[in-house]
């Protein structure tokens, strides 16, 4: 018999709560990976959340509420490629 997997459906806001909860925790010397992000809210199937978790990463680094760094250095939100990290910002 074929179990049928049913998929969870992640809120926006939730995604927006736990990428703040969790740089918040990492503080502002720390910093976590996008996929740290969605694996907290979906362990199961966190790639089908990263594109998401990624994309709400920049939101909240254009409205300034964390950074995305690349290679431990700041980026701008809208030119980011590759592995990123996210870190709360100072002004929080």
């Amino acid at each position: 018999m074929n179990r049928v997997i049913k998929k969870r459906r992640i809120s926006d806001e939730n995604i927006y709560v736990t990428i703040l909860q969790l740089c918040a925790a990492a503080g502002v010397d720390g910093s976590v990976r996008p996929e740290d992000v969605a694996m907290y809210l979906y362990p199961e199937e966190w790639q089908s959340i990263n594109k998401r978790v990624r994309l709400f990463s920049k939101q909240l680094a254009k409205s300034g509420e964390i950074v995305i760094l690349r290679k431990g250095k700041v980026v701008d939100p809208d030119d980011v490629k590759g592995v990123i990290r996210l870190q709360i910002s100072e002004s929080w």
